[in-house]
């Protein structure tokens, strides 16, 4: 079973992936491979190069100076992400065989972006991270760099939150406490595969 986990900024997503793991269950980061990819050495590094010219420094991507150079330019964006996303889909494919390998008989898929790709057409059921407004607000703007015009920008390129929430297999709570976040997670691993040896509860 492939479950995707996404949500919009500040919702919680990366707590939630990491307690999917802490129970057991494999979680491919779709953010980690961009790092990689774009990191000294990466695959992306000489394409990205090639179609931003400028934006690599000391032998790896500098995610500011290509962040500046595709934010706000949708020909630009789908220009970088025909180069990533082929690259993603193929780590993908490595982690699924290694998971099948295992017999594993559950894998999260961490996307950030999963409904705005069209991701969830890979996915078996797809779970949303979710807080209120107020919360997420609260812990995007606690970022470093980030503004309130910054924020309203990112969140105009997102599926809003309700709509994510509607369209969910599942919803984990994450604006009320990690218990009840661990405990959606839980639900949802019951729902899908039975139940799970669980580690204790985070505090």
């Amino acid at each position: 079973m492939t479950l995707g986990l996404t949500g919009s900024i500040g919702m919680g997503k990366s707590e939630a992936a990491r307690m999917f793991r802490r129970l057991g269950v494999p979680v491919f980061d779709s953010d980690a491979t961009v790092h990689r990819l774009l990191g000294p050495g990466g695959a992306a590094v000489a394409a990205v190069e090639a179609a931003f010219p400028g934006v690599v420094k000391d032998g790896a991507v500098d995610r500011k100076a290509l962040g500046a150079a595709v934010f706000g330019k949708p020909d630009d964006l789908r220009r970088l992400e025909a180069i990533l996303h082929p690259m993603v889909r193929a780590a993908r494919a490595t982690f699924m065989r290694r998971a099948q390998a295992r017999r594993d008989r559950l894998v999260v898929f961490d996307v950030p972006l999963l409904f705005e790709t069209g991701g969830e057409r890979d996915c078996d059921a797809v779970m949303v991270v979710s807080a209120p407004a107020f919360v997420q607000r609260a812990r995007v703007l606690a970022r470093p760099g980030m503004t309130p015009e910054k924020f309203a920008a990112i969140l105009d390129q997102q599926v809003p939150d309700g709509e994510k929430r509607r369209r969910a297999d599942f919803v984990a709570p994450t604006g009320m406490g990690k218990r009840v976040t661990l405990n959606a997670i839980r639900q949802a691993i019951t729902m899908l595969i039975g139940n799970q040896e669980e580690p204790p509860c985070p505090t």
